[in-house]
């Protein structure tokens, strides 16, 4: 008797209430691609000389990471020719005039170039065979385009299922049942004034700095780790 007492004041208490009740979903999964930049940069008195070595490194380069890995898509960039300039020692009591020129010493010249691949597991036997001759500038991990499609829908079914068992936890609180709500909206983008937008958190990124190797290196160690895709749902609830 006590208990549909309890339940007949939340019915009435709470006829006709709007809510607006988050819902969230998670996919973890193992990364399968990775995004590389391998640059030359060359110093040298002449520019030509400097420019000459740089574009015959880039083309051994290029055709090294082709050889070892035929599926990977590449990408030149930010090719760059810079004057080099003798650092002049100021004195206190020969201050450098403002309008004096500045005597170049040489130049600098460079080129990246950018490389995705699935092949993971000869990532390590690439990159020893070209950093003999580019220098690797970065790499990260992460997901390709197909299986971020592949994992939209587990992705949606997670937040929807969060998303009901939130209501039906509310419902109960509330001394109602989840059959007295009436959804009104659902934003799955939680594009709405009241949700931010959905995020994606990368858990592992690798960046190497820069160095130049001139003999065989060894083959570095790589972990691809994984990445979690989330998304944020929000529905408008109403108890008859």
């Amino acid at each position: 008797m006590a208990s549909l007492l309890a339940h007949a004041q939340g019915a009435m208490g709470t006829a006709g209430a709007l809510l607006i009740v988050p819902g969230f979903g998670d996919v973890t999964h193992p990364n399968d691609e990775a995004r590389i930049t391998l640059m030359i940069e060359e110093q040298d008195k002449d520019k030509a000389s400097a420019v000459s070595r740089v574009n015959a490194k880039m083309k051994q380069g290029v055709d090294i990471v082709k050889r070892a890995d035929p599926q990977a898509v590449f990408q030149t960039r930010g090719y760059y020719t810079y004057a080099v300039y003798a650092d002049e020692p100021v004195r206190p009591e020969q201050p450098r005039s403002a309008n004096k020129p500045r005597q170049a010493i040489g130049w600098r010249v460079g080129q990246y170039l950018d490389m995705s691949t699935a092949n993971l597991a000869s990532l390590p036997k690439t990159i020893a065979a070209v950093q003999p001759v580019l220098a690797l500038n970065g790499l990260q991990f992460g997901l390709s385009a197909a299986t971020r499609k592949r994992l939209d829908q587990k992705r949606i079914e997670a937040t929807y299922q969060d998303l009901t068992e939130r209501l039906a936890v509310i419902a109960k609180t509330m001394g109602r049942a989840p059959a007295d709500m009436m959804i009104e909206t659902i934003d799955f983008e939680a594009s709405g004034a009241y949700a931010q937008a959905e995020g994606m958190m990368q858990k592992s990124a690798l960046r190497s700095a820069m160095s130049t190797q001139a003999a065989p290196v060894e083959e570095p160690s790589f972990e691809p780790g994984e990445t979690t895709l989330s998304m944020r749902v929000v529905s408008k609830v109403r108890f008859k």
